[in-house]
């Protein structure tokens, strides 16, 4: 029973943390990413009129869009460069409540056309050496240009410009490393993108059903674009962490079996002590099927016992770690402070039948052998 305890605890806190690991990924991405994001099929941009967007805009559903302009670039912050994501967005980008899932240090400002700020990630921070309080050196973004025929000038091959980085966020290592948001028009100017964008961002807006706007828009767009929500923009991370659940669900559910092996031997053990006993129920009148339904209810009442207490048990631990933060993370400057848990009713459902399943094929072999017992042998 305390095998049968042990096991089925640590499946249900195991597969609790995979689950707040999901939910704390999710959070991340979504402070970053939009709702949902409209890309070209084919190609990396496409071109855009005020009319087209505003019939985007006038979906039912859509409260913000934001308008995106996304490529690498080279960086220079005074003797140190990098090449980086630039990352040009349209005003309305910070009222979306981005950052609010991660750090952010500085002031959260996009500036003006005339006066351009930079957000910048913390990888690209500790790269490029940027110093928020150092107000004589300059942001410096290069990006390269067809050059023209016949030319031997080394600056006709790139645009430059120069903006102040104002703000440093940190949300998780695939987007400190690699992005630097700035407005829409610096990144237009820098890349000649023109009436061109590579992405459109949109907010839903409250009480709307996200998939239910998503399939409006793609019926809208056409297959010419695609409309992805947060899931969707990162199902190859999301397909690893459920992945990896599901094998860490095997992998528990064959130590359970393996614990459950005492209750095979168990009851090996009281079926061949109790032959006797079983030869005096054979000669009062029990018939085979009664033997063996005694046998299989007995290690049910031993495997179910430690299943509930087992549940019970990963519960408590795990609403005292949701509540309490326990155990912790051991990172200081981590988003969480300790390991993060989400309780599932199909995780303790699951386990419960894996249980179920195991006990019945551990006690059927010691009630076959109970039942076979012959009253004349043992009288």
């Amino acid at each position: 029973m305390i095998g049968v305890a042990v096991g089925t605890m640590a499946l249900v806190i195991v597969l609790s943390v995979f689950n707040g690991l999901e939910d704390l990924i999710k959070s991340l991405y979504a402070s970053f990413d939009a709702e949902l994001k409209v890309e070209a099929s084919r190609g990396k941009s496409f071109e855009v009129t005020e009319e087209w967007l505003e019939s985007i805009r006038q979906t039912p559903g859509v409260e913000v869009l934001t308008e995106v302009i996304e490529d690498n670039a080279l960086f220079r912050f005074g003797e140190n460069q990098l090449v980086a994501t630039i990352k040009g967005v349209s005003d309305n980008f910070l009222e979306q409540g981005r950052f609010e899932k991660g750090l952010f240090a500085g002031e959260m400002s996009l500036g003006t056309d005339t006066k351009p700020f930079a957000l910048v990630g913390r990888g690209v921070s500790y790269y490029l050496l940027i110093d928020l309080e150092n107000e004589f050196d300059l942001l410096q973004a290069y990006y390269p240009k067809a050059p023209r025929a016949g030319s031997i000038d080394p600056s006709s091959m790139y645009n430059r410009e120069m903006l102040r980085p104002v703000g440093i966020f940190s949300i998780e290592k695939q987007f400190d490393d690699e992005y630097i948001i700035v407005p829409l028009d610096f990144a237009r100017r820098l890349m000649n993108y023109g009436d061109k964008r590579t992405a459109l961002e949109l907010k839903v807006s409250p009480g709307y059903d996200i998939k239910k706007v998503k399939r409006t828009l793609r019926t809208q767009l056409g297959e010419e674009f695609t409309v992805k929500d947060t899931d969707e923009q990162h199902a190859s991370l999301l397909m690893t962490i459920r992945l990896e659940k599901l094998f860490v669900f095997i992998t528990l559910t064959f130590i359970l079996a393996v614990a459950s092996f005492n209750i095979f031997f168990s009851l090996s053990m009281l079926a061949i002590e109790k032959k006797k006993d079983i030869a005096v129920l054979f000669a009062m009148g029990a018939t085979r099927k009664l033997i063996k339904t005694i046998y299989i209810k007995e290690g049910a009442i031993i495997a179910l016992s430690g299943a509930l207490i087992g549940l019970v048990v990963g519960f408590v631990v795990c609403w005292l770690q949701d509540t309490f933060g326990i155990v912790s993370l051991g990172v200081t400057s981590s988003v969480v402070d300790s390991y993060p848990v989400k309780m599932q009713l199909s995780d303790f459902l699951f386990t419960s039948l894996s249980v179920i399943i195991i006990t019945f094929l551990a006690s059927y072999r010691p009630a076959l052998i109970a039942s076979k017992v012959r009253t004349v042998d043992h009288l």
